[in-house]
């Protein structure tokens, strides 16, 4: 029940995930020095204490008959390091809402008045995974999040380099690609400045049926809101129903599209 009810919250961005036997990963990815700088500096500015955006989201899913088909969302996200979190989503499936005060997550669905806690503590990292796991799903914008957000970015990288430049809303971008395991493959354009702002992601799974793509576009970049602990606490309207979560799936299970 409750994954159909909140399914747009975390599902909003979720990806399917290809489950092959993956070969070991290299000790240290092939990047090229280009795509190394531009991660070094990427990586300072998404480990900033604070930090908030915007982004607009398509991804492919398959209908009954195995027609493919885009969802679209919009969503804002508001992160205070290390425990503090909230996003904020608007699609075609409905309004849904995450807040992470550092010691529970709660997932709210205003449109369908019901709500979920679970306890978390660990930090934001932490926090997601287990609401990832507990929901089996993916969200390829949880690695914006990390505390070592480069190294979130490179987890299953083998191979990147930067494949030139681009124009983003009048603003010169450094288009990377990069190979990772399981036929996955991802292009991330960021500002070609020294604070390296993410301006679109695009993630490619060639392994499963139809090559499937996750696209984000990011604006609103800021490190300097300065939230207070009380945007972070949900507080459940009287109207609404508290619901219980899905359990944890069993390890290798594949992940809900």
């Amino acid at each position: 029940m409750f994954m159909s009810a909140l399914g747009a919250l975390v599902g909003l961005a979720t990806v399917p995930t290809a489950h092959a036997q993956e070969p070991a990963l290299p000790v240290r990815p092939a990047l090229s020095e280009d795509a190394d700088a531009a991660l070094a500096t990427l990586n300072k500015t998404l480990s900033a204490s604070e930090l908030s955006f915007s982004a607009k989201t398509s991804r492919v899913y398959l209908n009954e008959s195995g027609q493919p088909l885009h969802i679209f969302h919009t969503m804002k996200v508001l992160v205070r390091r290390p425990d503090r979190l909230k996003i904020q989503v608007t699609g075609d499936d409905g309004a849904n809402d995450l807040f992470y005060d550092g010691k529970t997550v709660s997932l709210f669905s205003p449109d369908r008045k019901v709500y979920s806690v679970m306890p978390a503590p660990g930090g934001i990292p932490a926090a997601l995974t287990e609401v990832l796991d507990r929901l089996n799903i993916d969200f390829p914008l949880v690695n914006f999040f990390g505390v070592s957000p480069d190294q979130s970015l490179l987890r299953k990288v083998v191979a990147g380099w930067q494949v030139g430049t681009a124009t983003i809303d009048g603003v010169e971008c450094r288009h990377l690609f990069f190979h990772q395991m399981a036929g996955t493959e991802m292009e991330l354009w960021v500002e070609n400045t020294n604070a390296a702002i993410p301006r679109r992601l695009i993630v490619t799974y060639r392994l499963l049926p139809g090559q499937p793509r996750f696209v984000a576009e990011f604006t609103n970049w800021d490190s300097k809101a300065h939230p207070s602990d009380s945007v972070f606490a949900f507080q459940p309207p009287a109207d609404a129903k508290q619901v219980e979560l899905m359990p944890a799936v069993a390890p290798g299970q594949p992940r809900r599209q």
